[in-house]
Formats: structure tokens, sequence, C-alpha cells
């Protein structure tokens, strides 16, 4: 009997069936707003209680947090080294190991947000930032588009953090970060993506 095989990076098309045996179209798993109420508005976010139309004609609630967005740098030396963050998250009562991030002014470049971030948390200036694309750290419920950068060509200045901010500064190998991931002492999202990025541009 002959099987068809898939090649290792050709992806499978892998799909819900409806009640009818066949596959929703991507036109079927699109939503249209109805209505839509601001529910708070703070400094970072604004929560909205949206309607939603479904195609099948039915309707459901949707609770979105509508952010700025923001962003992340990835410090790296000529030694392979990377500068890391650690700093206390209040929502889990504890202190991560972080790459440099922040959030964005509404219409601010992001590369320009993370050349900023990059400065006020570690001191450092970079002659060379390139972008590693962007990622949605939770689009079930939140708008918020984060942009990574890798930054190279690196020189020491004054850090200057934000008012309430209290961060500590650690130089750690590009190579022991990696381990760190899948040993599972780094947890902070935006930060493993970035590192593997970098890693697989660097060939490392």
């Amino acid at each position: 009997m002959n099987h068809k095989t898939t090649a290792p990076d050709e992806p499978e098309n892998l799909f819900l069936i409806n009640e009818c045996g066949e596959a929703f179209k991507e036109t079927d798993l699109a939503e249209e707003t109805v209505s839509s109420e601001v529910m708070f508005r703070g400094h970072v976010f604004t929560v909205e209680k949206n309607e939603v139309l479904l195609h099948d004609g039915t309707r459901a609630p949707r609770e979105i947090v509508r952010h700025n967005g923001g962003a992340a740098i990835l410090p790296l030396d000529e030694d392979g080294y990377v500068y890391m963050v650690r700093q206390y998250r209040c929502p889990f009562q504890k202190v991560l190991l972080e790459i440099p991030a922040g959030k964005m002014e509404p219409d601010e470049d992001p590369k320009l947000c993370a050349i900023r971030e990059l400065k006020e948390e570690t001191g450092l200036e970079a002659c060379t930032v390139e972008s590693l694309g962007y990622i949605y750290p939770t689009p079930g419920y939140c708008s918020e588009v984060l942009y990574l950068f890798l930054a190279t060509d690196l020189w020491k200045g004054e850090s200057c953090p934000d008012t309430g901010e209290f961060i500590n500064v650690h130089r750690i190998p590009l190579r022991i970060l990696l381990r760190m991931i899948h040993n599972g002492e780094i947890s902070d999202a935006k930060t493993i993506v970035a590192l593997l990025k970098a890693a697989r541009r660097l060939g490392v």
C-alpha cells in the first residue's frame, strides 16, 4: 500500500470539519464587530467589551485589551554575550530575566522605541539595529504588537531607567541563554522568541 508522505519542512493542512463534513473557508473564520463599548481607560491600555457576528449568524461577546504596542531589543556584543535585565513583575510576583523592552508611544517608530529602551535600561547604544520581526504576545484578547530587534556594535553610556523602575543588568553568553530556555529558567515569551530568532540568524 502506498502512503503519501509529507516532507519535514512542508506544513500539513489540518482542518476542523463543519457540520456538513467540509473544512471551514477562511472567510467563515472572520468575525464582524457589531458593537463596542470602552469599559476601562488606563495609562497603559484600554479595555473594550465587544459583540461580534459569526459566520453562522450567531453573536458572541469579546473582551479586548487595546494596547499601543511595544518594542524589545537583544543587545549582543562582539564576544557573543547578551545584556539581559532582571526586574520584578508585579502580575507574577517574581523577578524575571528579560531582554530590554518597553511600550511605544502613540504613532512612535518601533525601532526608535527599542533604541530608547536599550539606553534607558542598560546604558548601551548600538551602531547596528536590525529587525527580528514582530509577534502578537496574547492574540486571544489583546491587540498588542511587539517588535523585536537585534543590536550589535555596542558601546556603553549611562543608563536612565524610568521613575519607579529598578533593574539589574547581566551579561550572559548567548549559548548559555539558549540552554536556560530549554531548562525552563527563562519564561518571558518575547525574550525566548528573540533569543531563538537571533541564534538562528547567527547560526548558533
